[in-house]
């Protein structure tokens, strides 16, 4: 979605810069950060949910106190994260991230690989969505942080912010 926000950025060459020479995962040291935020976009079911280096960065990050965020298929990210003590990280969260039902509306259900709706209320998420399909939803939970949909994306950045300034 190429919003007035977006193309900015689009149109930035600093900007572009920064996304043409992003580290790998293994180059990444979560000391180095205060936040870590999953964009969404359907791949990220694909490559977030497995990648054990993703998933161990985010243990670390979490368990030392940093922020956690993810929006719309971003939150694939954080449906196989297990803490230490061997609980997911979503379990007895409230949160949120795209839903099924929304699959059928963009006229992909049939290409997706699972059902993250139903995956994330399987690993314990106390999962909410807007009313209203494809509206914006933003859920905070103490340091986890997740939003519905594309609609929901700065609201949950701007979540992530005010919640980060707090910490």
């Amino acid at each position: 979605m190429l919003d007035k926000a977006a193309k900015k950025r689009y149109e930035d060459p600093k900007f572009m810069s920064l996304l043409e020479n992003t580290k790998s995962i293994s180059e990444v040291d979560g000391k180095d950060y205060d936040i870590l935020f999953f964009a969404g976009g359907h791949g990220a079911m694909w490559d977030f949910a497995n990648n054990e280096k993703l998933n161990t960065l985010t243990r670390e990050m979490y368990e030392s106190g940093k922020l956690v965020s993810a929006v719309c298929h971003g939150v694939a990210a954080l449906q196989n994260i297990k803490l230490s003590n061997g609980d997911y990280l979503i379990k007895g969260k409230k949160g949120t991230g795209f839903p099924y039902f929304d699959e059928s509306l963009a006229g992909v259900k049939q290409f997706v690989p699972y059902n993250l709706e139903k995956t994330l209320k399987e690993r314990g998420m106390k999962y909410s969505k807007a009313f209203i399909p494809l509206r914006g939803h933003t859920v905070a939970d103490g340091r986890l942080i997740t939003g519905q949909n594309p609609n929901s994306t700065t609201k949950t950045a701007q979540k992530a912010l005010e919640v980060l300034k707090k910490l």
